[in-house]
């Protein structure tokens, strides 16, 4: 199982990655690995000020390829796995609110 590395220092960063519209929750991770979808990965989170990084599993769920249209940033979208909740509720507390916002992110 692959790993992939994502550092989330501030609230902004966090908004642009999350993936609300995912069952558990989910994070987008800029890389040019290649995955495929449905493909289980393990992720390793700096998240915010937490004083070692966070191992979460999880699934590819989208993707987005280099070159993509709109000049998006490439990576992939992971499904946290059903043990992903908790970290869904600390994400949703972080951004309090602004999950609803119209601001664009790295997947919608």
């Amino acid at each position: 199982m692959q790993t992939l590395n994502l550092a989330i220092k501030d609230r902004m960063s966090l908004y642009e990655c999350y993936m609300p519209f995912v069952r558990n929750g989910g994070l987008f991770i800029p890389t040019n690995a290649s995955l495929t979808l449905g493909e289980a990965v393990a992720i390793s989170l700096e998240f915010m000020q937490e004083p070692e990084p966070l191992r979460l599993s999880g699934t590819v769920v989208w993707i987005t390829p280099q070159g993509a249209q709109g000049d998006r940033t490439a990576g992939v979208g992971i499904g946290f796995d059903a043990g992903g909740e908790s970290m869904r509720r600390k994400i949703e507390n972080c951004l309090a609110g602004a999950v609803a916002s119209e601001r664009h992110t790295h997947t919608l």
